[in-house]
């Protein structure tokens, strides 16, 4: 049933090459229903009740709240017969709906073409059940190929696209992309899988290995490859290389390309030239490039200045500092009830009263000492500075278990990342018993059941703990989570005693199932069960940072700190691409009032390094430029800082992107103001964050896909007429500047800077 029919479908090669037809919209008006019917398929049905939606955005951005489990989407469309007769290969079309949240059937005419992100054969016959069991691919794009001789298709006639969805929690629907019929290409035949290889570090530079893939069941491939590396910010060729290709029908081939390290923006052109083709397939990647110097030697303490505790709970922190090993610390001025453990800097004990408590840290190894001021603020505020630290979903997904967890804390530890602040080691979904599972869900007492991959909860805890880190976890309000898994509604007490006594530090909230329980989208239903649980959490003898995760729905901004919450989220899930990432992070103006010490705006996740979403890990779709203005954007918004990757899969690169103090510090700042942008013109943006210190912080965006020269006018972006820089990623001044400073900024990339006193 699920045999894809591409290899059938590509069959034959165009026996003319005229120029390729264009892709045909499906434009809609598209239409939307919240009941679940099998004749919302049918040709005949009529829709004309029916609410209009628009694709692209989540329903529950389009003000349709409340609504989990299997709605309907239908849609018109003329599919013109250039798209079978003129494309380059011949033998089927290509439907394109972009990005599904959370699982999909999609009919064409009545009959089922799809499921799942999977091609299904004419005359298969629609499952009219639940969707549930079949499997979430909320974050990947669903495309579909059909024959063009298939008689689901009408040719030069009006079709009738009918899609249900499915949707578990959170956010539903068609949120991304643009729908539509496309013809078949080259492209679709010969795959070059770069993006999911890794470049690997050998002898001072890079190397590639991928494969060219050959996907008809009868063309020949004969050509050749040419690889052209190309510096990215004045497109010069800096080498080019070719090779012969020659793949026969279904043959795989191995690549391998090696190169220098660069150290500025880099861009390799992969063009493959195929004989009977007029265009080439042409793909692009870009190569990791290091702007941080590495870590000196000695003791350099790092990390927030300020650490927000309440009144006699337990408390644990590491003190962070980069530097040779071993390590010697010393701390003065440290109050009643807290102790250091001077061989790994790790502070243990309970809190004192209610007071500023300024302590005087110290670190000293073969190559020098550090010292600095830490300010213990215990009263009513956790979470003074944004939380940093580690989250499974965006690599494991529900495939997370106890030993990833408990991998990724050493992690922290032997990569160094604890030394530079990172300190919170969050379990996500998938902890708890799944909602369709006969098991027992909680014991007679009503404490929650854990699943056989968490043996062992409150070990877990002691474990973090003993590095100095912290532990996180994950529920929902509702009765199931996002995963269908076991949540807290009508336990929140029972949940916040088991998570006291796990030693839980961090809970992530997720609004999911609840929408079923709350009786409308009003603003007091919004804040009800996250009141509800931030009374329990304060009941326990414990510091738990709140995360409140509901999507940014009723303006969270506003009343979030209202209900307790210690961050919130303001978006939908974050996906590895400049699209999804951009998108959530330039979005970020209207609710920087909002952010300040003990309640910020949360953008969602980091996309850097190896990433999934469980259980198959693959590189960040984000360039290498990217990601520096990621991280950027990210520290300029005073976002809490979730890594998202598999953290034994750390390259040099990922690793110097994650422990830049200088970077870091802005998005630690204590004042905790939000960047704002002072310029939109064009493809440029400039944002700037006033910090504690007096100086400021300034991004430079160029998001346009070529390489930009950015000439900054300083006054009207707000900053002095005369200022000095420095460049923060690089860790060197950038000059002075008077009237306008001028910048050469990457592709999707970003200049970091600080202005000085000197």
């Amino acid at each position: 049933m699920r045999t894809s029919t591409v290899t059938a479908a590509i069959a034959f090669l165009a026996t003319s090459l005229t120029s390729q037809p264009q892709p045909v919209p499906i434009a809609g008006p598209w239409r939307f229903s919240t009941v679940d019917r099998p004749d919302h398929a049918r040709t005949d049905f009529s829709d004309a009740s029916w609410a209009l939606i628009r694709s692209g955005s989540s329903w529950e951005r389009q003000g349709f709240d409340k609504l989990d489990g299997h709605m309907w989407y239908r849609a018109r469309v003329t599919i013109p017969s250039t798209l079978r007769d003129e494309a380059e290969i011949k033998g089927a079309i290509r439907l394109e709906l972009g990005m599904i949240d959370d699982i999909d059937q999609t009919f064409l005419n009545g009959a089922l073409i799809g499921l799942n992100g999977t091609d299904v054969p004419p005359g298969t016959q629609a499952d009219t059940g639940s969707l549930a069991p079949i499997g979430t691919k909320w974050n990947t794009a669903r495309s579909y190929t059909i024959p063009s001789d298939d008689p689901r298709i009408r040719w030069d006639a009006e079709n009738v696209i009918a899609i249900r969805v499915y949707d578990s929690g959170g956010p539903g629907g068609l949120w991304s992309g643009d729908p539509r019929f496309r013809p078949l290409s080259l492209s679709d035949v010969l795959m070059i899988g770069h993006a999911e290889a890794p470049f690997r570090e050998i002898d001072g530079g890079f190397e590639k290995t991928f494969d060219l893939h050959n996907r008809s069941s009868s063309i020949q491939i004969r050509g050749s490859l040419v690889i052209r590396v190309v510096d990215g910010m004045n497109g010069s060729e800096l080498s080019r290389s070719t090779r012969p290709l020659l793949l026969a029908p279904g043959m795989t081939s191995p690549v391998t390309e090696r190169l220098s390290r660069p150290n500025t923006s880099t861009l390799i052109v992969y063009q493959a030239t195929v004989d009977g083709f007029e265009r080439s397939v042409v793909s692009q990647d870009e190569v990791p490039y290091v702007l941080t110097p590495l870590p000196n030697d000695a003791p350099r303490i790092n990390g927030p200045s300020v650490v927000g505790a309440r009144p006699d709970r337990p408390f644990v922190f590491r003190i962070p500092v980069s530097g040779e090993r071993p390590m010697q610390y010393k701390v003065d001025g440290l109050p009643k009830g807290l102790a250091v453990d001077q061989r790994t800097g790790i502070i243990t004990g309970r809190t004192p009263e209610r007071g500023v408590y300024a302590i005087q840290m110290h670190a000293q190894n073969a190559h020098g000492r550090d010292e600095r001021v830490i300010t213990l603020n215990v009263g009513d505020k956790l979470a003074l500075t944004p939380p940093m630290g580690w989250n499974s979903w965006n690599v494991w997904g529900l495939a997370v278990d106890q030993e990833k967890v408990v991998a990724s804390a050493k992690m922290f530890a032997q990569k160094g990342l604890a030394d530079h602040g990172w300190t919170y080691i969050n379990i996500d979904d998938g902890w708890e018993i799944r909602g369709d599972d006969p098991r027992p869900k909680r014991h007679p007492d009503g404490t929650i059941v854990v699943n056989e991959k968490f043996p062992n909860m409150k070990a877990l805890g002691d474990s973090l703990h003993a590095l100095g880190l912290k532990f996180g976890i994950y529920s929902s309000p509702g009765p199931l989570t996002c995963g269908g898994y076991t949540a807290s509604y009508g336990y929140e007490q029972h949940d916040a005693r088991s998570y006291a006594a796990w030693g839980i530090d961090y809970l992530k909230y997720d609004w999911c199932t609840y929408s079923r329980i709350a009786k409308d989208g009003s603003r007091a239903e919004l804040m009800k069960p996250y009141a509800l649980m931030r009374s329990k959490l304060d009941a326990v003898d414990r510091d738990i940072v709140y995360s409140l995760c509901q999507y940014g729905m009723g303006n969270v901004w506003e009343w979030g700190a209202q209900v307790g919450g210690d961050l919130w989220r303001t978006t939908g899930d974050i996906i590895d691409t400049w699209e999804s990432m951009s998108g959530i992070g330039f979005d970020q103006v209207a609710n920087a009032p909002f952010a300040g010490p003990g309640h910020w705006n949360d953008p969602d996740m980091l996309v850097v390094g190896w990433v999934g979403w469980g259980p198959r890990l693959r590189p960040t779709r984000l360039t290498p430029d990217e990601q520096y203005a990621h991280i950027s954007l990210w520290c300029l918004l005073s976002a809490p800082l979730l890594i998202g990757c598999d953290l034994t899969r750390l390259d040099d690169f990922t690793l110097n992107l994650l422990t830049n103090d200088e970077v870091l510090v802005i998005d630690q700042d204590p004042l905790g103001r939000q960047a704002t942008p002072k310029l939109i013109k064009d493809s440029i943006q400039v944002w700037t964050k006033p910090l504690a210190n007096g100086s400021t912080a300034v991004g430079v965006f160029n998001l346009s896909s070529t390489a930009r020269q950015v000439r900054v006018d300083l006054e009207e972006v707000g900053l002095p007429t005369s200022v000095n820089f420095r460049d923060v990623w690089r860790q060197r001044s950038a000059g002075r500047f008077s009237g306008t400073a001028t910048f050469d900024v990457p592709r999707h990339g970003v200049v970091l800077l600080r202005t000085i006193d000197r």
